[in-house]
């Protein structure tokens, strides 16, 4: 309480500020030392701009685009220097507010718990301009991966991220540097599974699923890619099969995410060597969208990395959302993502972040990948669960 009403204060002397420099700079042109027409008005117009800024700042955050300067725009300027503590704090710098309300946690519950399912329904498939049917031909062209580029935060974030409009980052939060230079080996020694698979979403299918045969839904995808690292790869993996989308048998993802934490808790507990959790979905695009790209002369379905950040543009950080392991989240996916740009290249979308947890904060190495989409065949995502399974091994072995 006693720092809002510090707030407070500070916000009414700039009030105050602002409103003895307008009476000022009005004085003078009345006394003939400012040649502005339509004093009166702009005044008026200015000093309400003023108090909206001051006192509704979120309502009221001024477009700073480019034209004439009016006198309104001038003093506000003057403002601004005067006294920036006091406005809107601009994007990129977080925003200061108080913890969100009951409802507000509900709601961003249930935006956290249908974010799996199209989360990136309105990204272009790799090297597309629009939404419209397209299946690349090609494994497609890699992307330069050297550390000078990726230290760069404009080239990194505009070659392999999409960040959600409900959200922004910092460059302190994507140093390439630093991401790609952290250890994300398994230790490999002592017994029990390394991997853990399972599905916040499990009754999603994709365009030849056959209803009822889970070995055709993400569930038999994780199947398959369970049997490929075990196998073909010997990293020990474990694949919970457990349902969190279904309520009384019908389809609900509102608590999704919620009802995962108690099983994922008693997992990791009860599997000390764990050290690698997965989340494996499958996204959901227009229906005349497919993200298909050639890998070995087969169709594959292309797979998305997933990052929550844990904040959001319009709450700034999430305090009851908190993930310690961001960083190390973020490395995870972002070293995914170059090995397969090295060797698969076209086989990844960019990656998506977003605001929110998606329980990512059990494990450092906490992946949610959005595997292919309802459009694709279950064929399609067999493949890809191959060309994931290597990639991980690359990864997480450095093989």
């Amino acid at each position: 309480m006693e720092q809002r009403l510090r707030k407070r204060h500070r916000r009414s002397r700039t009030g105050i500020t602002a409103a003895l420099l307008a009476l000022a700079v009005y004085g003078s042109a009345e006394a003939g030392g400012l040649p502005f027409d339509d004093m009166d008005s702009q005044m008026a117009g200015f000093l309400t701009e003023q108090s909206g800024r001051v006192y509704l700042p979120a309502a009221s955050y001024p477009d700073r685009g480019g034209g004439a300067r009016s006198v309104s725009s001038l003093l506000a300027g003057c403002v601004d220097l005067l006294a920036p503590a006091g406005l809107y704090v601009q994007e990129g710098r977080g925003l200061e507010t108080d913890v969100e309300d009951a409802a507000t946690y509900e709601m961003i519950l249930a935006r956290e718990a249908g974010d799996g399912s199209g989360a990136g329904a309105d990204e272009s498939p790799a090297g597309g301009a629009d939404g419209s049917a397209k299946a690349a031909g090609t494994s497609g062209t890699p992307i330069d991966t050297s550390i000078e580029k990726m230290s760069d935060f404009d080239y990194l974030l505009s070659n392999f991220y999409t960040v959600d409009s409900t959200t922004v980052v910092r460059p302190d939060e994507l140093n390439g540097a630093d991401l790609l230079g952290r250890d994300m080996k398994i230790k490999g020694e002592g017994e029990g599974p390394k991997i853990l698979i399972y599905h916040t979403h499990s009754q999603e299918s994709f365009a030849d699923s056959v209803p009822g045969d889970a070995s055709t839904s993400i569930v038999g995808m994780g199947d398959y890619l369970t049997d490929l690292l075990n196998d073909t790869y010997r990293i020990p993996t474990l694949h919970h099969t457990g349902v969190y989308d279904l309520i009384d048998g019908k389809l609900d993802r509102s608590l999704a995410y919620d009802l995962a934490k108690p099983d994922l808790e008693k997992i990791l507990a009860e599997n000390p060597s764990i050290e690698v959790v997965i989340d494996l979905h499958r996204d959901g695009v227009n229906e005349g969208t497919r993200l298909v790209t050639e890998v070995n002369g087969k169709q594959t379905a292309q797979i998305m990395f997933f990052n929550g950040l844990s904040k959001t543009r319009a709450n700034g950080e999430i305090d009851y959302l908190a993930n310690p392991y961001i960083q190390d989240n973020l490395a995870f996916s972002l070293q995914m993502q170059v090995a397969a740009n090295n060797k698969y290249p076209g086989f990844t979308r960019r990656i998506y972040l977003r605001g929110y947890r998606y329980n990512m904060h059990f494990m450092p190495k906490s992946l949610l990948v959005e595997a292919g989409a309802q459009t694709n065949t279950v064929e399609e995502m067999r493949n890809a669960m191959e060309v994931l399974a290597d990639i991980l091994h690359i990864v997480l072995t450095g093989s």
